[in-house]
Order: C-alpha cells, then sequence, then structure tokens
C-alpha cells in the first residue's frame, strides 16, 4: 500500500496514516510504502505518527519522493522511525530543530572543518561555540534536548546514524539523498515507488508482530488517497479557518439572539462555532491568546448591545488583535495565522460594531413612536357617551377606555395610563 503524506504533518494526516496503517494491517498487508514531501509540522501529530509506525505489524518504508521532495523537520522523525528508510535522487532531509525554540541565530552553527575557506571577515569573529547561548531560555533548552534524545532512542532503535539524527536537531543540518546513503541514514535510493519495491523484495525487518521477510516479487500496489474525513479535517484544522468558524458562529448566535425564532442562524451559528473550539483543542493554542481573543469578542458584543461611544469596541478590537496575532502556539510553515486574514476580520468587525452603534445613537434622538411611553400623553376621541368604561380611538385604533368621570361622545380624551388592554383617560380641558 502506498500512502501520500505531502502536505504539513497535523491532526488530520496524522489521522489519514493511522487508518491507513490499521487498514493495511486488516488486509495483511505485505509492505506500507509512506511517500513523503513535507515541509515539517506539529510535534503532537509528528510523535502520534511515529507511535503508529512503531506499533504496526505491517513493515512502513518510509520513501522521501519523488525529486524534488523533502522530509524537513517533522518528516526526519517519521524516517527514522520507520522500519525502511528510502529517498529519490534530487530529495532531501533534515533541519530537524524545533522552530518554536526561537530565533535561528540563537542556534549553535555546525563546526567549521579543516581546510574550509572562511572570509577576513568570519576569521575576525569569533568561532560560534557549540555550547548553547546564554540568553536562551530554559523552556528552548528542554525542547531542544526532548527532541535530540528522541530522534536519539527512533535512531538506536533501528540502527541508523545517531551522531547525524542529533546534529539535524541540534544544528539543522541537512542531507541529500546519496550523502544520507553514506551516512547511513537511510537504508537504500530508488527511483520512483516501484524500484522501491523491487529492490525490497527479500530483505527482513522485525515489527511489532515479530520478523518480517518481504515478498515483492510482483506485488499489487495499491494507492490510498486521502478521503472525505481526512480533507475535512484538513479544512477545519487550518488555523485561518479556526479563526473564522468562531467568528461566523459568534456573528450568526448574535443575530440569532437579536432577531428570536429564526432558527436557521442559530443553528449554523452553533455548529460553527463547536467546529471552531474542536478544530483549537487539535492545534497548538496559546491560552492567553484564546482568552484574548474572547476578551476582545464580548467587548465587541457588548458595544453592540449597551453602546459606551466606542470605548468597548476599540479596547474589544484591540484585545481581538492581540489575541489572534498570540492564537497558535507555533511558527511550524501552514499553521500560523496570516496578518491580512486578522486585518480583515478586524477591520469588517469594527465596520460593523460602529455601524450597528451609529444607528442605536441616532434611533435613541429620534422621539418614541411605540410601546406605552409613547402611548400615555396621547389625545384621542370618545366614540360613544359613557359613564365610567367606554370606547375610544386613540391613533386610529380601538381602544377599551375608562374614565373617573363621564365622556360624550365626540370629546377629546388624554391617555393617562394603561393597564393591559384598557386605557385609563380623562377629558381634555380646552383653554379659554
Amino acid at each position: 500500500m502506498v500512502v501520500p503524506l505531502n502536505t504539513a504533518i497535523g491532526p488530520a494526516s496524522a489521522d489519514f496514516v493511522a487508518r491507513a496503517l490499521a487498514r493495511a494491517a486488516d488486509e495483511h498487508a505485505q509492505l506500507v510504502v509512506l511517500q513523503i514531501d513535507t515541509p515539517g509540522g506539529l510535534d503532537r501529530s509528528m510523535r502520534q505518527i511515529v507511535k503508529d509506525i512503531l506499533a504496526s505489524p505491517v513493515p512502513v518504508a518510509a520513501f522521501v519522493a519523488p525529486s524534488g521532495a523533502r522530509a524537513a523537520s517533522a518528516g526526519t522523525y517519521i524516517l527514522y522511525a520507520s522500519h525502511i528508510a528510502a529517498m529519490a535522487p534530487g530529495t532531501n532531509l533534515g533541519a530537524a530543530t524545533p522552530v518554536n525554540m526561537g530565533a535561528p541565530d540563537a542556534l549553535p552553527a555546525p563546526p567549521q572543518k579543516p581546510g574550509d575557506a572562511r572570509t577576513k571577515e568570519s576569521k575576525e569573529q569569533p568561532a560560534p561555540t557549540t555550547e548553547p547561548a546564554a540568553e536562551q531560555s530554559a523552556m528552548n533548552k528542554k525542547q531542544v534536548h526532548d527532541a535530540a534524545a528522541y530522534i536519539r532512542s527512533l535512531a538506536q532503535l533501528r540502527g541508523r546514524n545517531v551522531a547525524w539524527g542529533e546534529r539535524a536537531v541540534r544544528e539543522a543540518v541537512s542531507l541529500s539523498a546519496d550523502e544520507a546513503l553514506n551516512e547511513k541514514v537511510i537504508d537504500i535510493t530508488a527511483r520512483d515507488v516501484s524500484d522501491l519495491v523491487a529492490k525490497l523484495n527479500g530483505r527482513k525487518v522485525t515489527t511489532a508482530a515479530g520478523e518480517r521477510v518481504l515478498a515483492t516479487t510482483d506485488v499489487t500496489m495499491i494507492s490510498i488517497e486521502p478521503d472525505w474525513r481526512t480533507r475535512f479535517l484538513a479544512v477545519i484544522t487550518d488555523p485561518s479557518v479556526a479563526l473564522l468558524l468562531l467568528m461566523a458562529g459568534v456573528y450568526l448566535l448574535i443575530f440569532e439572539f437579536m432577531n428570536p425564532g429564526m432558527a436557521l442562524p442559530g443553528v449554523l451559528g452553533a455548529i460553527s462555532l463547536l467546529l471552531g473550539l474542536f478544530a483549537l483543542q487539535m492545534l497548538p493554542v496559546s491560552y492567553a491568546g484564546l482568552g484574548l481573543l474572547l476578551l476582545g469578542l464580548t467587548f465587541m458584543i457588548a458595544e453592540v448591545f449597551m453602546p459606551a461611544y466606542g470605548s468597548l469596541g476599540v479596547g474589544g478590537i484591540v484585545a481581538f488583535v492581540v489575541g489572534a496575532v498570540m492564537l497558535i502556539d507555533t511558527d511550524v510553515p501552514g499553521f500560523g495565522i496570516p496578518p491580512g486574514l486578522i486585518v480583515a476580520v478586524v477591520v469588517v468587525t469594527a465596520l460593523f460594531i460602529f455601524l450597528v452603534v451609529g444607528v442605536a445613537m441616532k434611533a435613541r434622538r429620534r422621539p418614541i413612536v411605540t410601546g406605552d411611553d409613547e402611548l400615555i400623553g396621547s389625545v384621542g376621541v370618545a366614540l360613544e357617551d359613557a359613564e365610567t368604561e367606554g370606547w375610544a380611538r386613540v391613533h386610529s385604533e380601538q381602544w377599551r377606555v375608562r374614565s373617573p368621570v363621564p365622556l360624550k361622545r365626540g370629546q377629546s380624551v388624554r391617555v393617562i395610563a394603561r393597564s393591559d388592554l384598557v386605557l385609563s383617560v380623562q377629558p381634555v380641558v380646552e383653554a379659554d
């Protein structure tokens, strides 16, 4: 079975690989070829894939292909964890340093080899040290040491180059296919999947289920493509989509609360909000960023319902921008929120809020035209003679009225109070 892994490694790709390995085990496949072309991905998703490979009863061959592909960062760990590591000509792997550990210049530089040419400027500079920089935080050191130990354990398990794996983490070095073969980082090179499968015939590998001998002559190759579930997870776990789902959910619920009974906005809003929260719980989220995001939304919603002359709205926008920038706690390519999207969301939200606030302020300056406040004090005409109760016309409507003094037909009356559907009136005294 050929399983493509050609995107950034995230929750969707981890789920896809897990289900593909389970299917291969159920169908008693001889080999799973994990065809890799990835810039890296999330640590949690990468570790889940590694666990699934280590527990797989079916041999897994990680194959960096086609030419021009790479297994950078998280892809290097997956290559080290696989039972067989292979690369196509023109591919590379490495640069496995955790990307959220800080600026690249804080990393130790690889040592100079004897005879390497150095410019006059570089000679005047002190040689880079292999010791961690003093300004690195304890958390950064822990991340690097943990990652180095992890890839070291995988290298020892599979009998691969331990020293180079650790350098890939600590120094972010990379190798081409031929260099990786010479350094014993990989087991074999091949032009394509067919060439790889042919070269693996008769090879012995040790899996979680014991030793297996591959018989790959004239085998049938089945390509497993991502299904709707994988594509759906890939879409909603995109941080930009997750943010938009949250915003859509909040706006639709606001619309439902302002127009009770419409149902559809409330249903769609609840679904969008839950999908957005589900996506966030699968991503490396900064809780401080999420808190600021929710605080900003709360302030902006409060501005709609109780206008504060823009103070709540402006504060909400500032909190929302800062929260959106901090929301995703990683610098992994493909898992950030573009600044342009944040600006667009903020602009749309600001226009919406200040438009609603402007309409609300205009409405507050208008005279009241509905409700009890408008009805009380209005002048109507009695429609019949009445001792205490009768009928009168007020605002072109017929009302049951009650008066402390007798009324005559056609007499003007003024509304002084209302009790359910009965108005309390008194005759209008004409000025002399």
